[in-house]
């Protein structure tokens, strides 16, 4: 093992291939460089990737989230659930549509929201109160949808599953099946993240997944302006076929063939990815079980997709901070999103949720990606023991 490496070590990093170069290169050479075949293609493959039966590709992963909102219909003042311990964009996409955000304690042991906090929040309201839940599969480990939905059925919720860190994460269900996120199967939507450092990079882009045919082509249609061009019975039949018509208020929250070309080139080489992630979360857990100061968030779960590899210490900022003088890029996810400033002036104050300000206050994420090497990891392992050595650590 190297003693240091001159090279940044990032908590995520894009593995780019020639084949996903010479991808990109054919599409600069086709006909169409957005609005074309290659969005439809990653679509299809990407449905089939995660078991859903449509699947909408997007601009990014918040524009997913909104669009979702949009789709369920989240009108001013309705109400939504969701986890402090997330990406803002979660709970942001309430606020684009004018709903009221709540908030749910996480489970400290996993990180996910804790269903039991949120029936106890919906059990301390009148049926009809909360509108819908957003569960995150944070860091990659897959929520217990099969219980989430069981809840949302009691309590008439819609769930949005936001998957961006886990494509091919999975829970295990009460009959011992594997529920794949993303699969339609236990929430109306899905949401998934292409952002680099995620599992399949295309600079930005996002993807809805679903199993309902309506809420897929409301979707194409919010994304695209609000506009219909097919003939399906909505337009006016006196017109040309040049004629559209815009049906309602949308975005322009398309995604380029150029970027799809790369997704569906990432995409072919997903379950390799996975594989190699799980392995050094395997290897991590194996050396940090032999580390005292050093505790690991739900290590070894079945199913886990390990977007993310989250340690917590007592001294989370030396910790940061040393590993940086070794070049060490090590991250903090997440600032609990009702503790941004916009969030407290909408009345949520530190103490609303201890488990999640609890976990914020020791965790980091440290450098998990499919091109780390053996030997990088090592050295990652060997400077936070080096760190929890030194007395005043």
């Amino acid at each position: 093992m190297e003693t240091s490496f001159t090279h940044p070590l990032p908590y995520g990093r894009q593995h780019i291939t020639d084949e996903d170069v010479a991808a990109v290169v054919a599409t600069l050479h086709s006909d169409f460089l957005t609005q074309g075949p290659r969005v439809a293609e990653f679509e299809a493959q990407f449905a089939a990737y995660v078991g859903a039966s449509y699947a909408v590709a997007v601009s990014n992963g918040t524009a997913a989230l909104h669009l979702c909102a949009l789709a369920l219909g989240v009108q001013p003042g309705q109400r939504v659930i969701t986890t402090p311990i997330t990406f803002a964009a979660s709970a942001n996409c309430v606020r684009y549509c004018g709903g009221e955000v709540h908030f749910a304690d996480i489970d400290p042991a996993t990180g996910l929201l804790d269903l039991a906090k949120v029936r106890a929040l919906l059990e301390a309201h009148p049926n009809g109160h909360f509108a819908g839940l957003i569960p995150v599969d944070f860091a990659g480990l897959a929520v217990n949808l099969e219980e989430a939905r069981a809840l949302a059925d009691e309590f008439g919720l819609w769930i949005i599953e936001d998957a961006c860190h886990a494509p091919g994460g999975y829970f295990v269900d009460k009959q011992g099946q594997k529920r794949y996120c993303g699969s339609g199967q236990l929430a109306e939507l899905a949401i998934f993240s292409f952002h680099p450092v995620k599992h399949i990079a295309t600079g930005e882009g996002g993807m809805i997944t679903t199993n309902d045919e309506a809420l897929a082509r409301h979707l194409r249609r919010l994304r695209t302006h609000g506009i219909e061009r097919e003939a399906t019975g909505l337009l006016r039949q006196d017109e040309g076929g040049w004629y559209m018509e815009m049906q309602e208020l949308g975005y322009n929250y398309r995604i380029s063939d150029i970027l799809c070309a790369l997704g569906s080139s990432q995409l072919a080489r997903a379950d390799e990815g996975l594989a190699r992630r799980r392995q050094l979360a395997k290897q991590y857990d194996v050396a940090f079980a032999a580390t005292p100061g050093v505790t690991v968030l739900a290590p070894g779960h079945e199913g886990h997709a390990y977007h993310l590899y989250v340690i917590q210490v007592a001294n989370r900022r030396g910790l940061y901070e040393f590993l940086r003088t070794k070049n060490i890029l090590a991250q903090v996810h997440y600032v609990p999103v009702h503790r941004m400033p916009y969030y407290e002036k909408l009345g949520w104050q530190a103490g609303d949720f201890p488990a999640a300000e609890a976990y914020y206050a020791r965790c980091l994420s440290l450098p998990l990606y499919p091109t780390l090497t053996d030997d990088e990891q090592a050295y990652v392992v060997a400077c936070v023991r080096e760190f929890l050595a030194q007395p005043a650590a």
